[in-house]
């Protein structure tokens, strides 16, 4: 494999820390390639302005004119090309997060929003067919996507009956808004509960485990994600058929096994 790990956490004596460090040095331990992308230690900047499309300040600014129009004429900021072609390089991405109020990092979200902008993540249609490709059939197809969350929460409550409800809910928006989006499979999340109660017993198990899941990730089935353009959506509404699984509602709908 060709590995970006994508990391956010600023504290380099952590336990997310810790495990970049162990999964990365695994992963080259059996030959794969990683590239390391630590974003509080590049002091990577997550705010979109201007300036990362070189765009005039008397004109009003369209973030996704302006990003699709700099990616084209190659005059995108060097810090975004320069993660472009990580994600380019890699088939396959480890994003590593801490979870802090039902979502990623802020760094970590403006890593998303300037790095995927439209031409290079999105924004593609099917020249055959004008479909826009995106939901399973985006620029990125190809490639595989599995997030590494710690939680402070205990095992338990992250669940479907959890008070803080189940992760692939809490993930949707980064597996299906995010990696499906753009075309990638989603491999299940690897979750580490109870973070800030670790113990170095629970620490070697949790890294034994995540040793395991890194090495077999190319084997790895992916989430079972409904494509855009597949029969299961009508093409004008974008909404799933009445037939397809009467008894789901939200979220699970996008499921192929829904019921």
């Amino acid at each position: 494999m060709k590995v970006l790990w994508l990391a956010a956490h600023p504290e380099e004596r952590s336990l997310n820390s810790s495990l970049k460090n162990e999964g990365i040095r695994t992963l080259r331990d059996h030959g794969h390639e990683v590239q390391l992308s630590d974003l509080y230690a590049m002091k990577w900047n997550p705010v979109v302005d201007a300036d990362d499309f070189g765009h005039s300040p008397t004109d009003r600014l369209h973030i996704s004119s302006a990003a699709h129009r700099a990616y084209t004429h190659g005059t995108l900021s060097p810090d975004i090309r320069t993660e472009q072609e990580k994600v380019t390089w890699a088939d396959t991405l480890v994003v590593q997060f801490p979870l802090w109020w039902y979502g990623m990092p802020a760094i970590l979200k403006g890593w998303f929003d300037r790095v995927f902008i439209r031409g290079f993540a999105y924004g593609i249609d099917d020249p055959a067919t004008g479909q826009a490709l995106r939901y399973g059939d985006g620029p990125l197809t190809g490639k595989r996507a599995m997030a590494v969350v710690t939680a402070g929460a205990r095992p338990s409550s992250i669940g479907p009956r959890g008070v803080n409800g189940d992760l692939d809910d809490l993930l949707f928006p980064l597996h299906h808004g995010t990696f499906w989006y753009t075309g990638m499979s989603v491999a299940p999340p690897f979750l580490v509960p109870s973070a800030d109660r670790t113990t170095p017993a629970a620490f070697e198990d949790t890294a034994a485990r995540l040793r395991t899941r890194l090495l077999e990730l190319p084997s790895t089935p992916p989430l079972p994600f409904r494509r855009q353009n597949s029969p299961d959506y009508d093409p004008e509404t974008l909404t799933l058929h009445p037939d397809l699984a009467p008894h789901s509602t939200g979220l699970a709908l996008h499921y192929t096994d829904a019921p």
